[in-house]
């Protein structure tokens, strides 16, 4: 009997995706089975807070009844008709999200990294076919620390070497530029053959890292100055997480090129948009660009009601509201640990780095913080992102808080 070793269903499901899937994260030991609002519930029936939120990408709350009744109706009609032919909703869609966000066309995608390949390829084209510059000499730059997926076009603009090692050669064309300086950034782009900047208006992957206040000013006068395109990945900071819709209005600037995608669907189905004037979009004839999944109807449907529900629930006001609660309790508690170095953030995207501690990481926190019943990732060893379903309200921002200083004041 004493060789009897009981699994539990979490264990089971652990080692099912440890045994057939690829090994290409790294979880925290948490296997769960439903969400509602800012709740989700793992196999064993114990209830956490979710303080990732998918990314960004479940800003309106788990399985929100609205984006949720959207989806299941449309389901029963028509999923899929890819764009051989027209679809009877994509054209609303096309129409709502336009006017939604003050621009002239839109190309729908479906992945958050499809969406940057897009935004990229209707750069080089629209060097090429508008502002003149000699076939395949267009020039792209990005920030260092930028982070916007894992595709090769990706990972050629990162300088992490967990992005990029292993994977050459890459992608010609790129510069890279320090984040938040301009100086740097005019330096690059003085170059006639640029053909855009693309930058995070605040970096996630990288940690949560928010520039100086004018820095995304400063890049709207640059890109103009100069005829380059200032395309704004939106993918993780849009959709009122940072407490505006758009991180980009915090400054009242607007990109040439929009980049959304996550929250796009509210965490249903992978919807991703670029946006952008006539006069970059209608480069890119027939043939030249697409997707088969993208535009169709379910995903049009979904990204509607899930835009819908940003503005009807006042989500931007409340991630303002409670972001300015949260960093204020971070900040408090800073003073009280001494593991606590830094606290940044806008809105509802928040990050804090600690300090490793008798061989403690935040990774080993973050697993103390799910002991609690609160669910958050750390992000370069040292960095704890904090980024709650947009749905929450203070009563249950200061449960969470209590359960983060309790755990911060264990180590």
């Amino acid at each position: 009997m004493n060789d009897l070793k009981i699994v539990s269903k979490s264990d089971e499901l652990i080692e099912l995706e440890n045994n057939f899937g690829a090994h290409n994260y790294h979880p925290l030991p948490v296997v769960l089975e439903r969400g509602e609002g800012v709740y989700v519930w793992d196999v064993n029936g114990k209830k956490y807070f979710d303080f990732l939120a998918a990314y960004s990408a479940v800003n309106q709350g788990h399985c929100h009844p609205r984006i949720i009744n959207a989806l299941t109706n449309q389901a029963q009609k028509l999923t899929l008709t890819s764009r051989a032919f027209y679809n009877s909703l994509l054209g609303e869609y096309e129409k709502y999200i336009t006017h939604y966000f003050g621009y002239d066309k839109v190309l729908p995608m479906n992945t958050g990294v499809e969406a940057g390949e897009t935004a990229v390829k209707l750069a080089r084209r629209w060097a090429y076919d508008v502002k003149g510059v000699s076939e395949n000499n267009a020039k792209l730059v990005f920030a260092n620390g930028n982070f916007w997926g894992r595709t090769l076009a990706a990972i050629s603009s990162s300088n992490d070497p967990s992005s990029f090692k292993g994977f050459g050669p890459y992608m010609p064309g790129y510069e890279l530029v320090d984040y938040n300086d301009l100086n740097a950034l005019e330096n690059a782009i003085k170059d006639p053959n640029t053909a855009a900047f693309m930058v995070e208006p605040i970096q996630g992957e990288a940690g949560v890292v928010v520039p100086d206040n004018g820095y995304l000013k400063g890049v709207r006068d640059l890109c103009t100055k100069y005829n380059v395109l200032f395309i704004a990945d939106e993918v993780q900071t849009g959709l009122a997480r940072t407490g505006k819709m758009l991180a980009c209005d915090h400054e009242n600037v607007k990109p040439d090129i929009l980049v959304l995608g996550k929250a796009l669907s509210g965490g249903t189905i992978p919807v991703s948009a670029v946006l952008a004037s006539n006069e970059i979009m209608l480069t890119i004839k027939p043939g030249e660009h697409g997707s088969t999944y993208g535009g169709n109807p379910l995903a049009c449907a979904v990204a509607m009601e899930a835009l819908k529900v940003l503005k009807d629930e006042s989500l931007a006001e409340n991630s303002e509201k409670l972001g300015i609660i949260f960093r204020d309790e971070m900040n408090k508690l800073k003073q009280d640990s001494d593991i606590i170095i830094t606290v940044r953030g806008k809105g509802l995207f928040n990050a804090i780095v600690i300090k490793e501690k008798n061989g403690k990481t935040a990774w080993d926190v973050c697993l103390e913080f799910a002991k609690e019943g609160l669910l958050a990732k750390p992000t370069h060893g040292d960095i704890i992102r904090f980024a709650p379903p947009l749905v929450i309200n203070k009563e249950q921002l200061m449960e969470c808080v209590a359960i983060i200083r309790k755990v911060i004041l264990s180590f």
